[in-house]
């Protein structure tokens, strides 16, 4: 009968060494557990992760990162990692408008860029609440706190539009020493100073509490290659975008052969991951840098990270939820802020800052076909922002004409009012 023990009580470095002490002892892991507690695993680290490069040592011990105060834009670089594990700030469930703003220009006019943006978020808001109330009552057998809860969480599905992509946030990183530091060795070359300095400034958090796993050498020429490549690849923009296209190197007969595992997959039921050797799809679409921080949360696969600019259009539907005087005012604001904008004297990186997270981007992402079909049925739900449910939908759409024997369990019913948006959260009502 296997033999079963938990320890959880040591540091990443211990509980790395003790997991590594495996792959050269057949003693039991008791022993192992007294060989730690008298040597401690810090030499151990150093001589065998970063001097002999046993890099799959460092996956064996984690820890956990809390970044606070810095932008939208930054907290997307940090999780743009396939291994990413963490959460963040929600501007769908959270008032955002005592948050710092970044601001690295500085100047009269950037300011008056990100205050025009918050005043239209903080004065509008109110307005927005009493135009849902008036859309959909509430009904006798509805809770008030729960149903007031649900207004506001659609006021700010709406209004966080209207929020430029400085505005500050907070997040969590859970992550092995090893994805710690090969993330961390190519985000001090991101375009954005404060992705770099954000970066650097892990690093020595890292160093100061695990000094022997993170005492790796540089290499000037690796250095020189890493900050060649994020200089130029680190944003996605293509300006003729389509509203919706795709791609795929999958066959249809291939897919077939196993016509009886995709026609009668039971609803939340994933496929096996071995079917993602059939190929991969690529999916190319509009959308609101604010929904695209939900699908960038799918990481089996590769999703681009867009430049976020003014040129593909500001998304209808923030405007089309809105009272009419607000939708005039809306824009007037949008029209007068990309002008405003454009002026500025800084790189397209740099402006990105200013630009409110209601601007459409250049969606782009590849799954194989387990991790595709997972997503586009979890982003179908009535309880995704709309404006990803719509792309969720054309997604369905495509695959069930280019594979029509692949069960998929998208919910398609129309967007409507749900007052159980009122007890999405983990705060005690």
């Amino acid at each position: 009968m296997a033999k079963i023990f938990l320890y959880d009580e040591f540091n990443p470095e211990d509980n790395a060494m003790l997991q590594a002490l495996y792959s050269r002892s057949p003693e039991s892991v008791e022993e192992h557990v007294n060989k730690v507690r008298q040597t401690g695993s810090g030499k151990f680290m150093e001589r065998f992760y970063v001097g002999y490069g046993h890099m799959s040592i460092a996956d064996c011990g984690s820890t956990t990162l809390f970044i606070e105060n810095i932008s939208i834009l930054a907290d997307k670089a940090i999780q743009d990692w396939p291994l990413y594990s963490g959460q963040e700030t929600s501007t769908r469930y959270v008032d955002m408008s005592k948050q710092p703003i970044i601001d690295p220009i500085n100047t009269t006019a950037s300011q008056k860029i990100l205050s025009d943006w918050m005043t239209f978020y903080i004065s509008s808001q109110e307005r927005v609440r009493e135009h849902l109330r008036q859309k959909y009552p509430r009904q006798p057998n509805e809770d008030e706190k729960v149903y007031e809860k649900a207004i506001g969480a659609r006021s700010f599905d709406i209004m966080r539009g209207f929020l430029p992509a400085g505005i500050t946030t907070q997040l969590s990183w859970h992550t092995n020493l090893r994805q710690a530091w090969d993330k961390l060795s190519i985000l001090r070359y991101w375009p954005l100073p404060e992705v770099k300095d954000a970066a650097n400034g892990m690093l020595e958090k890292l160093k100061e509490k695990y000094p022997h796993s993170f005492s790796h050498n540089l290499y000037e020429e690796q250095e020189k290659w890493r900050q060649e490549i994020f200089s130029k690849y680190s944003y996605y923009h293509q300006p003729k975008t389509s509203v919706f296209s795709y791609s795929t190197n999958i066959s249809n007969e291939e897919l077939l052969k196993y016509q009886d595992i995709i026609s009668t997959r039971p609803q939340k039921t994933n496929l096996p991951q071995f079917l993602a050797e059939l190929g991969w799809i690529t999916f190319d679409f509009l959308l609101d840098y604010g929904s695209f921080r939900d699908i960038q949360r799918h990481r089996n696969g590769v999703c681009r990270m867009p430049l976020l600019t003014t040129e593909l259009g500001f998304q209808q539907w923030y405007l089309d939820q809105l009272p009419d005087d607000l939708r005039s005012a809306a824009l007037s604001l949008i029209e007068k802020q990309k002008t405003a904008i454009d002026a500025l004297a800084a790189p397209a990186e740099i402006k990105q800052y200013y630009i409110s997270l209601g601007f459409n981007v250049s969606g782009r992402v590849t799954y194989a076909l387990p991790a595709a079909v997972y997503v586009i049925e979890l982003r179908s739900s009535k309880t995704v922002h709309p404006t990803l449910r719509a792309v969720a939908h054309k997604m369905t759409a495509a695959l069930k004409v280019r594979f029509p024997e692949l069960a998929l369990h998208s919910d398609l019913n129309p967007d409507d009012w749900d007052v159980r948006r009122g007890l999405q959260d983990i705060i005690k009502i």
